[in-house]
């Protein structure tokens, strides 16, 4: 069931669009209805899977591996909106105010997506009310993070990549022996996320390490203290 082989199981797929949280509680057929016709592809690492304004009628659901969300400012440069794992949605907006997608999807792992037509999408939250909450929740957990990076802005160096740990944890952070365990991305992503210096990103986690704030090896970041390292926010 390698993704970066294309050895997957279409069932498995299936289970894991259906455990996303919008699905939470909703009777079974409902669930079923919704997705039957579930299509799952393999991407490999930093690849475009969507182009702006070329997403199709479709919600993208990650099944395996990591994507960025990104867009361009004023000045052409990119901005990394946001990174998503395993279980997460995207793409869920469009098919509600009917306008183009205004974003690129970018893998940064293997990768594979799990898309369900927006027809389908739509039918479920005209009716069932409770995925109508869901994606509220969805969607208020998000702009809650937004509101949070907006307001460290102006904070220092440390808080800021902090907070983007604690971001990634809040989104993705999976319990493990030593402790919450993320994906230990590249020093180029955190520093897009953050608006610091690769070079500023790189000293903060050596800091960060030495400290035992974090753990780091070739594909996990480790942290062993959430409460620690949020009471480095300032």
């Amino acid at each position: 069931m390698d993704a970066r082989h294309g050895h997957r199981d279409p069932q498995i797929d299936l289970q894991l669009v259906r455990s996303a949280l919008i699905f939470k509680d909703l009777p079974e057929d409902a669930v079923i209805q919704a997705t039957s016709h579930v299509v799952s592809r393999s991407h490999p690492a930093n690849q475009v899977i969507l182009l702006e304004n070329d997403w199709g009628s479709s919600v993208y659901f990650i099944l395996d591996g990591w994507v960025k969300i990104r867009t361009y400012n004023l000045d052409g440069k990119e901005v990394t909106l946001n990174i998503l794992g395993r279980g997460e949605l995207f793409g869920e907006m469009a098919p509600l105010d009917e306008v183009p997608r205004s974003t690129d999807v970018i893998t940064l792992v293997p990768t594979v997506i799990g898309s369900v037509p927006a027809s389908d999408f739509v039918h479920l939250l005209n009716t069932q009310p409770l995925a109508g909450i869901r994606l509220s929740q969805l969607m208020a957990r998000r702009l809650r993070q937004v509101n949070r990076r907006l307001r460290l802005r102006e904070s220092d160096s440390t808080s800021r990549v902090a907070d983007i740990i604690l971001f990634l944890a809040d989104g993705q952070g999976k319990s493990g022996q030593g402790g919450l365990e993320i994906p230990n991305l590249p020093h180029r992503e955190l520093s897009s996320l953050s608006g610091l210096a690769r070079e500023t990103v790189t000293r903060v986690l050596s800091k960060l390490e030495k400290k035992g704030l974090i753990v780091r090896d070739k594909d996990l970041m480790v942290i062993p203290d959430i409460n620690a390292l949020e009471k480095l926010l300032v």
